[in-house]
């Protein structure tokens, strides 16, 4: 069985994705589990390629320090000749409208005829790594199901029409991760397109400014230390936080506490403490450059391994190989 799950670096890993998937990953590794970063579906939208440069090797770099297995990793464009063949055999296999029914293609092109292309053709590219992988299983919320879905579908064409080559996958529910909310408005996930710097924490934050960002974080007026996301939302988010990095329930982290200041300085003591051993880590193997190179090269090598005769047999079969 093989499972992938990948993360896009859009913006710096932050401590949602962390709580949420990263520490999960590296707590947790199936046999056969495979983690990506999926830069190339950074793309659809303007980007600055430096800024994706960096982004890409920070989150490998935290992939890593965190403890998710270095064997199990690889950078997707590290493959891009190998992801982008077998994009375009999917294309080819793909009907337009099945492309434009994809729901984030339709709320984000509504209207706006300047969207980008790989907007368009962003789910076969995720189909693209997926299949090529052999990926058996792949952990998707809601609003990515629709994309395996289309894996799928594309599978099974791709067979029928050609010949059997492609493993049909399944989507499945991922393991819930801590749920981390944005510190000035605990109504929304933390995320990195927030406009708001200081509501969200980031991996590699420096201790001080973590600190900082947690004395400023929402409460409310009531006043009391309870664990009531309905009533004391910014509360509640505090004491998940707090409770997913003491390996506790919300409602005994709450039990004793009885100021707010005293509530954001212990959340942020433990945050720190979780994270001190990552960021001093992946700022080892960002500095010194030599390391993370070495583990990207031999993550790469062996998923082109792992792919390589795949590809090679629906190159052959498409009538292109």
């Amino acid at each position: 069985m093989i499972k992938l799950s990948g993360i896009t670096p859009s913006g710096e890993a932050h401590l949602g994705n962390y709580l949420g998937a990263v520490r999960r990953w590296a707590r947790e590794p199936g046999e056969g589990d495979l983690y990506f970063v999926s830069n190339l579906h950074a793309m659809t939208t303007p980007h600055e390629p430096d800024r994706l440069r960096k982004l890409t090797e920070h989150q490998l770099a935290i992939l890593i320090a965190s403890g998710v297995p270095a064997e199990s990793m690889f950078v997707q464009s590290d493959l891009i000749q190998e992801h982008m063949a077998l994009s375009w055999l999917l294309e080819c296999t793909c009907t337009f409208g099945e492309a434009r029914r994809m729901v984030q293609f339709k709320e984000k092109s509504d209207g706006n005829s300047s969207v980008r292309l790989g907007l368009l053709t962003y789910p076969v590219l995720m189909a693209a790594d997926i299949l090529l992988h052999g990926t058996t299983e792949v952990p998707v919320g809601n609003d990515q199901n629709q994309h395996v879905e289309l894996a799928r579908t594309l599978a099974r064409r791709f067979n029928s029409t050609y010949g059997e080559v492609f493993v049909v996958p399944e989507a499945v529910l991922p393991t819930t991760g801590a749920r981390v909310r944005d510190l000035a408005n605990p109504a929304k996930k933390m995320s990195k397109s927030s406009s708001e710097p200081d509501s969200i924490v980031y991996v590699l934050d420096d201790p001080d400014v973590v600190r900082r960002k947690f004395r400023r974080a929402v409460t409310d007026g009531l006043g009391k230390v309870a664990y009531d996301p309905q009533e004391q939302p910014g509360v509640a988010n505090l004491l998940e936080i707090m409770a997913a990095c003491t390996d506790m329930t919300p409602v005994a982290v709450a039990s004793g506490m009885t100021t707010y200041r005293e509530l954001k300085e212990s959340v942020a003591d433990v945050v720190v403490k979780e994270l001190a051993p990552v960021r001093e880590r992946a700022l080892d193997l960002l500095r010194s450059g030599s390391e993370l190179r070495e583990i990207r090269a031999a993550g790469a090598d062996r998923a082109r391994d792992r792919s390589g005769s795949r590809l090679n047999r629906a190159l052959e079969l498409a009538g292109v190989g």
